[in-house]
């Protein structure tokens, strides 16, 4: 059969394209913002003057991207905003082509959205996530004909934007979902300057022979025409991935509405797209008219795939295992409103986890992210925020209706994408009065047949929702062995379960939560008590902290030693499954949730390899150790200053590297090689058991690869006295940096001796010139946290002034220090 892989480039007009033929600026600064809402958009434009009624309410300055929600979504002691609130500016417009067109471009923005030029509004969306453009040449041409842009506005154009996240159970995504539905301008903003005869969209189809050694590339066009304009020139120039010019061909036009056929080329031997070699080729379409010029560049690739019946993912004809995590768009004091330097900064990480494979929960996420993926070699699902709650009415349903079409339509052309996602999680009922499968299984089957009729070249797929597994292309059950069912060895013979029950099977969403910095010296005690045979899969009420049956997610201690040997059982047992697709840990960052106040850190999911703010778990050289070919080495505890136990007692010592052997000194002495083993758990063999002296031990790690050699090293306190209940708090400062403090908790017994066992909630209080770094859903930068191993730290701006920080438990007095 015939493998062909059809890409269409959604090349709208701000596309790639370079700044001196397009015109597009970010416009990131000058703005004032008002978290309520107004009477009316005539709140702010009207004239004020200092100390008048009209002055109020007060508005701050922001920069964009910007987010309600920044710091309320992981506040301890609030519920987060939900409403609307307004944004405004003042903007010079001069757009450099006569007669030309002047866009806003939103990247996104959340959850509706309407846009006024003065008191004109020029546009409203609905979705928080889908990207979309308002004309706005009418408005502005209008408002210079004013005397206020002459007198008030001194030759500016006021434009301001309502947002608005309030709870409306006919939108998606669901407000059950567990994450928070944020509100704001959280991604970049454009004006963009465009000729009247311009570039709407570029298509670009790649086909590909059975060998793999001959392709067909066709290129197609759509014109926008806001003038008399009857003729123009189009130039198309292919690059290969070494930036060679291998195509070009010219052609004249007469625009239409009609899509326009600009290029059929054979392309001899095309080097093909794949996560170990990310080759992109590079299409560059040049508009010339009497209205001006416009450039247009867009990336494709080449590749093809195939999902084998019950079987392996094949990539360009060789099988490959989909290494995956998830990503939710959230990010520590910024909440979703992430930078394109954040951005670039969490998908390098991933990348040198090694994943391959991302599935990018639970919504269109942004174009910087495709890039990344397009760039980096990482295969995408992505998905709609059709999750949870059931089914709406035609409101909510056409808002999925236009959401699929426009994530289909802007990330057609990204080689990455594999999987357009059609919901998740869509058995959960609660937002209605009724639950009807058959309406919900008829809404799916409608969504189904949109993405195919719109994309036929990639697979769809859900998560989650038995009673539709059979109308998408691909499934994933809900399989969280050794988490909230089960214990984790039970994980293989339930997939292969599963995976006999449907064509294709792709495990999405395994892991547990973890909070940083909490270590066990017994991490699977609790298995002991948990029932097996009984499933694993995620059934109602099983991610409550409270009643039902023993289970890890309630009754565990939430700690990183046991979630590396979580982690570490699924990845052994994943190379020795040939049937399988390939999975997705979730997620690969924690992030924060509505639905989950009484996590060791409040309103954080807390499932993530690495923290909030980017600080990596143990979790993430677990991963590290499997997934990738760079060598690397890592001691288990860099976060864990303090061991316990009785005096003689041995301790395991696990190092977690990708190299064939590793040797291992304590206190300066050799206790051997170890040859890593995959399949001996855990640590792929790379363990030690050790005795221990009482109070500082030093361990370091030795591996040699290629002639090169490879070191890790930490430094810890053994502690042998035993502890009783928790007697006292005991707070001091451990370290300065300038202006920024950091100052630490411990919990001890009535004896003065460390609880290193301790959970115990504390609350960090602060009075004077300074304030807490808090809110940040980090288990060093929450105000409320609880304690991991009878400690927890926060940081301090300490303003030059002076301060007095306390910590506060329930059961245990109040201490302070003067900093």
């Amino acid at each position: 059969m015939k493998k062909i892989y059809l890409l269409i480039i959604l090349a709208l007009i701000y596309g790639n394209t370079p700044l001196k033929a397009q015109h597009k600026i970010r416009l990131t600064d000058g703005w004032s913002f008002v978290k309520q809402d107004l009477g009316s958009v005539w709140e702010t434009v009207r004239p004020v003057k200092a100390g008048d009624p009209e002055s109020l309410p007060l508005w701050e300055k922001v920069s964009l991207p910007h987010c309600f929600n920044a710091t309320d979504a992981v506040d301890p002691d609030v519920n987060y905003y939900q409403g609307p609130g307004w944004y405004k500016n003042q903007l010079e417009i001069n757009n450099p082509y006569s007669d030309g067109r002047i866009l806003l471009h939103f990247e996104g923005a959340g959850q509706k959205t309407k846009v006024y030029i003065y008191n004109t509004l020029v546009g409203s969306h609905i979705g928080g996530y889908d990207e979309f453009t308002f004309d706005i040449t009418d408005a502005v041409n209008d408002f210079k004909k004013t005397t206020q842009f002459k007198t008030q506005f001194k030759g500016r154009i006021p434009i301001s934007i309502r947002c608005d996240n309030s709870r409306d159970q006919e939108m998606i995504p669901s407000s059950l979902s567990d994450f928070n539905v944020y509100g704001g301008i959280y991604r970049y903003l454009n004006l963009v300057y465009v000729p009247a005869l311009y570039l709407d969209r570029l298509v670009v189809s790649p086909s590909i022979d059975n060998a793999g050694k001959s392709g067909k590339l066709s290129v197609s066009a759509l014109l926008s025409n806001n003038s008399s304009i009857k003729t123009g020139t189009l130039d198309i120039k292919i690059f290969d991935p070494q930036g060679k010019l291998i195509v070009t061909t010219h052609r004249e036009t007469t625009p239409s509405n009609t899509e326009l056929p600009l290029l059929n080329q054979e392309i001899k031997k095309p080097q093909l797209w794949s996560p170990t070699q990310p080759l992109l080729y590079k299409c560059e379409v040049t508009l010339k008219s009497s209205a001006g010029e416009q450039i247009i560049t867009e990336n494709f690739g080449f590749r093809y795939f195939e999902f084998i019946k019950q079987g392996p993912f094949k990539l360009n004809g060789q099988r490959l295992l989909l290494k995956g995590t998830h990503r939710h768009e959230d990010h520590a004091g910024v909440g979703q409103a992430m930078t394109e330097d954040m951005i670039r900064t969490e998908m390098k990480m991933m990348k040198e986890m090694g994943v391959n494979f991302i599935r990018l929960g639970h919504y269109q996420q942004s174009r910087i992210v495709l890039n990344q993926c397009d760039s980096l070699g990482i295969i995408v699902w992505e998905e709609i925020p059709w999750c949870r709650g059931g089914l709406g009415g035609d409101a909510y349903k056409e808002q999925a209706r236009r959401m699929l079409t426009n994530m289909i339509e802007q990330h057609y052309n990204h080689p990455s994408i594999i999987i357009w996602g059609l919901g998740n999680e869509n058995d959960w009922p609660g937002d209605f009065t009724t639950f009807d499968q058959e309406k919900i299984r008829a809404f799916m089957k409608e969504l189904n047949d949109l993405a195919h009729k719109l994309d036929t070249t990639r697979k769809t797929a859900i998560r989650r929702c038995a009673f539709c597994k059979d109308i998408v292309d691909i499934y994933s059950p809900s399989i969280w062995a050794g988490w909230y069912r089960g214990k984790y060895t039970e994980y293989k013979e339930t997939s292969e379960k599963e995976m006999k029950t449907v064509n294709n099977f792709l495990h999405i969403e395994w892991g547990g939560d973890s909070h940083a910095g909490r270590h066990s010296e017994d991490p699977d005690r609790i298995t002991e008590n948990i029932q097996t045979g009984k499933g694993v899969d995620e059934r109602a009420g099983d991610a409550n902290l409270h009643g039902g049956n023993a289970r890890v997610s309630k009754d565990g201690d939430w700690s990183e030693t046991y979630i590396c040997n979580l982690i570490d059982w699924h990845l052994k047992e994943q190379e020795t499954m040939p049937w399988l697709t390939g999975t997705a840990y979730w997620p690969f960052k924690d992030f924060s949730t509505p639905i989950r106040p009484e996590n060791p850190v409040p309103y954080v999911n807390q499932k993530g390899v690495v923290e909030r703010d980017f600080t990596k778990k143990e979790s993430y050289y677990v991963f590290q150790s499997y997934w990738t070919e760079k060598p690397m080495i890592h001691i288990y505890g860099h976060s864990w200053p303090t061991r316990w136990g009785s005096d003689g007692e041995q301790k395991m010592i696990k190092v977690y590297s990708n190299c064939p052997e590793v040797e291992l000194f304590l206190n300066g002495k050799s206790l051997g090689v170890k040859k890593r083993n995959s399949q001996d758990f855990p640590a792929a063999g790379l363990r030690w058991t050790v005795t221990f002296n009482k109070g500082e031990n030093i361990i370091k790690a030795i591996a040699h690869n290629d002639k090169e050699t490879y070191t890790d090293q930490i430094k810890l306190q053994y502690q042998t006295e035993k502890w009783t209940s928790p007697s006292q708090l005991v707070l001091e400062k451990i370290k300065q940096e300038g202006d920024i403090a950091t100052i630490q908790v411990q919990v001890l017994d009535v004896k003065g001796v460390k609880c290193l066992d301790a959970i115990n909630y504390v609350e960090f209080l602060l009075i004077g010139d300074g304030h807490l770094l808090d809110n940040l859903g980090t288990s060093s930068g929450s105000r409320k946290v609880q304690l991991y191993n009878g400690r927890a730290t926060i940081q301090v701006k300490i303003n030059n002034g002076k301060n007095i920080a306390g910590v506060k438990s329930e059961g245990l007095k109040t201490v302070f220090l003067q900093l």
